[in-house]
C-alpha cells in the first residue's frame, strides 16, 4: 500500500525546499518576524498562504473550528488560540490581525443543528459563535449572514484583549475581518464605516476601515459603536 503522506513530505524536501532554502536559513538565523496574525477556520478549503500570496515567515497562523476567539477572562487557562494572540502581539509585534471566516462553514451550520452528545468539546466551543446565529430556519443566505456576523463577533472579542485594544487605539495594530467565498474565489472584507462586507475586488482597503476617533472616557473605538447593529 502506497504511503501518500510519506511521498508528499519527500517531495517537499526535493522539490519545494531547494527553492526557498536560503530564505529558510535566514528565518532560522534571524528569527521570524511576521507582520500578520491570521486567525482562520480549520476548513481544508481555506488556504491562508494561497489567499494572501504570503511566503515563508510572513504569517503567524492560528486555525480552529470556525475561526473563533475565546474571551479574555484573566483566568490564564490552557487555551492555544488565546496564547497565540498574546504571543503574536507581545512577542512578535504583529501589525495586522486577520479573522477569516468562509462560505459553507460547517461550524456555522452546526449552530442550527443538534450536536452529537459525544462532541462535548465541540458543543462548548460553538458557544463562542451562538450570538451570531439568526432566529430563522437555516438557508444559504442565513448561513452566509451568520458566517459574516461571526467574524464581526470575533473582532469585537479581540478588543477585549488588553494588549490588542491598547495597540489598536495607538494605531499600532489594524484588525481585518474577512469572509472568503470559496466558490467565487473572492474575499469580502469588513468595512467598519459602513458595517458591511465588501468584495475585495471593489473594496478601498483590506478590511481595516477608518477607525472612529473616540474620546478616552468614551472607551469605544472599533466595533462597539460602528458595528453593533450588525448583530441584530
Amino acid at each position: 500500500m502506497d504511503d501518500e503522506l510519506l511521498q508528499r513530505i519527500r517531495r517537499f524536501r526535493t522539490d519545494y525546499f531547494p527553492q526557498y532554502q536560503g530564505q529558510f536559513k535566514a528565518l532560522v538565523d534571524q528569527g521570524q518576524h511576521p507582520t500578520t496574525l491570521f486567525i482562520g477556520c480549520s476548513d481544508s478549503r481555506l488556504l491562508p498562504y494561497m489567499l494572501t500570496g504570503a511566503g515563508p515567515g510572513e504569517l503567524f497562523i492560528v486555525r480552529n473550528v470556525g475561526a473563533l476567539i475565546p474571551p479574555y477572562n484573566g483566568l490564564h487557562g490552557l487555551h492555544g488560540t488565546a496564547a497565540a494572540i498574546e504571543y503574536a502581539v507581545l512577542n512578535l509585534h504583529v501589525s495586522h490581525i486577520v479573522v477569516c471566516g468562509h462560505s459553507h462553514c460547517g461550524a456555522m451550520k452546526a449552530l442550527y443543528e443538534e450536536i452529537s452528545p459525544e462532541a462535548k468539546n465541540l458543543d462548548a466551543w460553538l458557544d463562542l459563535a451562538r450570538e451570531a446565529a439568526l432566529p430563522v430556519q437555516v438557508t444559504p443566505e442565513a448561513l452566509r449572514r451568520t458566517e459574516q456576523r461571526a467574524v464581526v463577533l470575533q473582532l469585537e472579542r479581540l478588543m477585549d484583549y488588553p494588549m490588542v485594544r491598547q495597540r489598536v487605539e495607538a494605531r499600532q495594530i489594524s484588525l481585518h475581518g474577512w469572509h472568503y467565498v470559496i466558490e467565487e474565489g473572492e474575499i469580502h472584507v469588513f468595512d467598519v464605516k459602513t458595517g458591511s462586507f465588501v468584495p475585495a475586488s471593489r473594496a478601498e482597503h483590506s478590511g481595516t476601515g477608518p477607525y472612529q476617533d473616540a474620546e478616552p472616557e468614551q472607551g469605544a473605538i472599533f466595533n462597539e459603536v460602528d458595528a453593533a447593529w450588525y448583530k441584530t
